[in-house]
């Protein structure tokens, strides 16, 4: 079964036929992937690393992902540090708490495609070294197209990952390369907090992202953003300034 994503007036929902449930948590989860973490110059974290992004920075298939004037100007050292990150977000369907490891997929209304757009530099250097600011941006969460529930998408740790950006492939990964696999940051974002349903839980990238290249290759106005994974679909944003 699938649900689609829409937008409401308090922002973006998933639809249920005879209800919605709105996205009101994004939590992030950084460096999820070895090879990413390395390419970010990190280590491969104990514990999940995880933030929050405004649930106000998602937006839908199809949306312009919109570089802000912020995140052009002469401080942050001009517009190519927007980047991309494509990834697999798990969307809660129930209140819960802590939830245990060995069923926290039951908890779990569906999953879709994610693009973590992230302004480097406001990640890195202009919030204290705290990640929020520089994830959160207007329309720095694309999601969709659809919400596909587990029984047909199966295993979530064995979903192609990929990421193109205007036709070239920037990423290609498995699920399966996950340190923390979804079940377990279900528990460990669980333990001692409630989780509602509506949260949207962005699982992390794979290595490819533009920030990790040499040269460094980011988001420019007038290219498209695909992020495609087996099973459930795939999401497509063009770029332009805002």
């Amino acid at each position: 079964m699938s649900y689609e994503l829409i937008r409401t007036d308090v922002g973006v929902a998933v639809d249920l036929g005879p209800s919605s449930v709105t996205i009101g948590h994004i939590i992030g989860i950084g460096r999820n992937y070895a090879d990413h973490a390395a390419e970010m110059g990190g280590s491969v974290p104990e514990r999940p690393m995880y933030f929050t992004k405004n649930p106000a920075s998602a937006c839908l298939q199809r949306d312009a992902i919109r570089i802000p004037s912020i995140c052009r100007d002469e401080v942050t050292g001009g517009p190519e540090q927007v980047d991309f990150e494509a990834e697999l977000a798990v969307i809660i369907g129930e209140r819960c708490v802590d939830v245990p490891e060995a069923r926290a997929l039951e908890v779990v209304l569906g999953v879709t495609c994610a693009n973590d757009v992230s302004a480097r530099w406001w990640q890195k250097q202009g919030a204290g070294g705290q990640f929020c600011r520089g994830k959160s941006f207007d329309t720095f969460c694309p999601m969709g197209p659809v919400v596909r529930t587990l029984d047909e998408v199966g295993d979530v740790q064995s979903l192609s990952i990929a990421c193109r950006v205007a036709g070239e492939t920037m990423q290609s990964a498995s699920t399966s390369q996950m340190i923390f696999s979804v079940a377990r940051l279900i528990a460990e974002l669980s333990a001692a907090t409630t989780l509602l349903p509506g949260t949207a839980i962005l699982t992390g990238t794979p290595s490819g992202v533009g920030h990790g290249r040499d040269p460094k290759r980011y988001l420019r106005a007038g290219e498209t953003v695909e992020v495609e994974i087996e099973r459930v679909g795939a999401l497509s944003n063009p770029v332009e300034n805002g």
